[in-house]
């Protein structure tokens, strides 16, 4: 396997702003991810701050609409949970003020429960023979990973086995 070779540095403010907006082109950063990759681009560092000046100026670089959008997106699209996307927003260097925000506005207007129900509906699916405690505790992790509360989960799960839920690993422990 091949190793990919670093980008090729750009000595310029105005190639390191043309790189900047065909890399929002392409998707959306937000400032923290649009730096890292400024910083990898330039041949001088101190052209970064200048170039990610003008995007926000432009208002093409905004942490809080970008939370809002990604948050979006994720709880609708993918149907994952509150501490899922507040995961990977803090990974990708969104404040948390923003990421606050946009899970409270995407989650005023989404029901957790309704998504964790379409989750399972679509585990069930594929599930052969009898729901065991295995299966169940597989399900339950599976949900954890998607950034559900463990409340939720349960409560889900016992509507599904009317009840009859085994002692399930990491129930207690949740992200924040």
């Amino acid at each position: 396997m091949r190793s990919r070779s670093s980008p090729r540095k750009l000595s310029t403010e105005q190639e390191l702003y043309t790189s900047a907006l065909r890399a929002l082109m392409r998707r959306a950063h937000s400032i923290h991810e649009m730096r890292e990759y400024l910083d990898r681009r330039a041949e001088d560092n101190d052209m970064v701050s200048p170039v990610i000046s003008k995007l926000r100026e432009r208002d093409y670089l905004d942490d809080a609409r970008y939370a809002l959008e990604f948050a979006h997106q994720h709880a609708n699209s993918r149907r994952q949970g509150r501490f899922r996307i507040a995961r990977e927003l803090r990974a990708r260097g969104v404040p948390d003020r923003h990421i606050d925000a946009a899970l409270d506005a995407v989650f005023a207007e989404t029901d957790e429960a309704a998504s964790v129900r379409a989750r399972l509906k679509r585990h069930l699916s594929h599930v052969r023979g009898a729901l065991g405690q295995q299966k169940i505790a597989s399900l339950y992790r599976s949900l954890l990973r998607a950034g559900f509360s463990s409340d939720i989960i349960r409560a889900e799960l016992r509507g599904i086995t009317h009840g009859d839920l085994p002692d399930l690993p990491g129930a207690v422990e949740e992200e924040s």
